[in-house]
């Protein structure tokens, strides 16, 4: 018998790879089947991706999943394990695993679901999330790395049972609610716990923009941090104690410290902060990953502990509450780390801050026989040696809390790699000199002309045709420079960028200023009659004394001008003294 050849169309064969191709999984990614699910994750804990090679967002995704993969995977076992299910070819194994949605990632442990990962897809927050649920086993970690890590372990959980000690006697937002807080609220449930909290006005446009929202973050925070509301036209006083300029204004408090938010009003940024905030305060980390770390982010805090003294790990950990994970602070006790990076024997403890990848020698450290205070250490050394001056990063920069000048160049569009990498040389070359060591801190930074060239030349008088132009700002105090100490206009390279900051720290230039005379008016005037509000808000007795005594001043002053000493008529003096009438 003769069977005929089946030949299939050249455009057949090609779709038919091109779908083989698309449902190929994630490079270096382990694939489950119906045939081995059960039978693998039965041990351990399992980190499931299920998704289809259809879906945009799975596409999107791929990256980041390669990265947390090659994190976990290519490692000594950290005690989980990431694998795959293409539901594109399985689909009755993704309908028996709860599959509504693409992608979508289920926890198992030890072949039993105990959770669906429902958080951004963020590196950062993967990475947090599997940490937390990770069970590494002893005999897995080399044995001087289980020895740091009981030494961590002794030291982080009673730092972290002292910081969180009311958080374990109240759960947070039980309800997924916004709590309203009044005067006599207010103390009480900041103390209690972590809170982030609106101030808004009923009446404020971008107030009831924000309200649906709001509602939606306190949905997503429930039972891991408050979410709470102001109301600043019943409750003006404690508004203004609270330092309410405008509406609406976010803070949160953790522990005696207060955080203003300035990022976007929407909801993912809103979200991803609430549980940068919630998150644990610091990570600890072994000497062998200490140069992973550094390379994964653009800044990173290490602060090396050479003794378990839980009081002082927990008041530095208060004031790195503040930095609400960015950048991360990672803690370790390694004996290698002291002597890798010189620090003395003599001292407990000490703060390394490393930027741009760089894990050979630290920007910065901060040690314990430092007298400087912490805090302005740790919000000065935040940065990386130069970045892009988005909207973004705009509130983060310009407004930081150590109010620093700032380098901005102002860059045309198809030129902008070569002029941010210029701009991080000039930086870095910036950053080993030691003129500047306690002087205003600088920031440089580098703006796409093209999306901000408006507010440039508004602000700065900039106009940005074909080539870079250089300004150095001081956002605090609405002033800048654009020329060096020769009188030339400022440029982009290393002698003139240096000329300008020194001549501002000589007061060797002259500034000029981001606003007009109007407007500076204006806000000379604004910024009077708010603080003269606050002052009568805040002492309303005092306010009406002062008040009271003003016009009685007036009315004296008024009575003396029109009751005068004596009477002139016809060269005759009656002085009304004498008179009995």
């Amino acid at each position: 018998m003769r069977f005929a050849s089946l030949t299939l169309p050249l455009s057949l064969f090609t779709t038919w790879s091109v779908i083989q191709a698309a449902a190929a999984p994630a490079a270096g990614s382990q694939v489950l089947t119906p045939q081995d699910f059960n039978q693998t994750i039965a041990d351990g804990v399992w980190f499931i991706e299920h998704f289809s090679p259809y879906c945009r967002h799975c596409r999107n995704f791929e990256p980041t999943w390669n990265r947390v993969v090659d994190k976990f995977e290519k490692k000594p076992d950290l005690g989980i394990h990431l694998a795959q299910v293409n539901c594109a070819l399985n689909g009755d194994l993704c309908t028996e695993n709860g599959v509504t949605g693409y992608p979508q990632m289920n926890l198992y442990r030890n072949g039993r679901f105990v959770e669906t990962f429902t958080k951004d897809r963020d590196f950062d927050i993967l990475v947090d999330f599997l940490l937390a649920r990770a069970e590494p086993t002893a005999n897995s970690l080399p044995s001087s790395a289980v020895v740091e890590q009981e030494e961590m372990t002794a030291v982080i959980a009673p730092v972290e049972e002292n910081l969180m000690v009311h958080e374990s006697q109240v759960e947070s937002n039980p309800l997924g609610e916004v709590i309203s807080l009044t005067s006599e609220t207010f103390d009480n449930i900041v103390d209690q716990a972590p809170i982030f909290v609106k101030f808004f006005a009923p009446w404020c446009g971008h107030c009831k923009k924000l309200a649906p929202t709001w509602i939606q973050v306190a949905r997503r925070m429930q039972h891991k941090l408050n979410i709470a509301e102001v109301n600043c036209d019943e409750y003006k006083s404690l508004c203004s104690k609270q330092g309410v300029t405008g509406y609406p204004m976010l803070f949160y408090y953790s522990h005696g410290t207060k955080t203003e938010y300035s990022g976007s009003r929407k909801y993912e940024p809103l979200v991803a902060f609430a549980d940068k905030a919630a998150s644990p305060i610091m990570q600890p980390i072994s000497a062998q990953d200490l140069n992973k770390v550094v390379h994964e982010n653009p800044v990173a805090y290490v602060l090396l502990f050479s003794s378990s003294n839980e009081h002082t790990v927990s008041e530095i950990a208060k004031d790195t509450q503040m930095l609400l994970g960015s950048p991360p602070v990672f803690l370790s006790s390694s004996r290698e780390l002291f002597a890798r990076y010189d620090i003395p024997a003599t001292e407990s403890w000490a703060i390394l801050a490393f930027k741009d990848n760089d894990p050979q020698e630290p920007t910065s450290v901060f040690s314990s026989s430092s007298s400087d205070i912490l805090s302005t250490w740790l919000f000065a050394n935040r940065l990386p040696t130069s970045l892009e001056l988005s909207r973004d990063a705009f509130q983060q920069v310009m407004n930081a809390p150590h109010k620093p000048l700032v380098v901005i160049a102002a860059t045309p569009g198809d030129v902008q790699n070569d002029i941010s990498s210029k701009l991080n040389d000039i930086a870095k070359k910036w950053r080993m000199r030691k003129s500047y060591v306690g002087k205003q801190d600088v920031v440089f930074a580098w703006m796409d002309a093209d999306q901000w060239g408006s507010w440039m030349k508004s602000m700065y008088g900039v106009k940005v045709k074909d080539q870079p132009k250089v300004v150095v700002a001081d956002h605090n105090r609405l002033i800048y420079w654009d020329r060096d100490t020769t009188g030339q206009p400022i440029q982009l390279n290393a002698v003139s960028i240096f000329s300008a900051i020194e001549g501002v720290y000589d007061n060797k230039i002259r500034s000029k200023h981001s606003e007009n005379i109007l407007e500076r008016f204006l806000r000379v005037l604004n910024s009077s009659l708010t603080s003269t509000e606050s002052f009568i808000i805040a002492h309303p007795y005092m306010a009406v004394l002062l008040i009271l005594g003003f016009l009685a001043a007036v009315v004296m002053a008024i009575k003396k001008l029109l009751d005068d000493d004596t009477d002139v008529q016809s060269g005759h003096k009656y002085f009304k003294g004498g008179r009995l009438d």
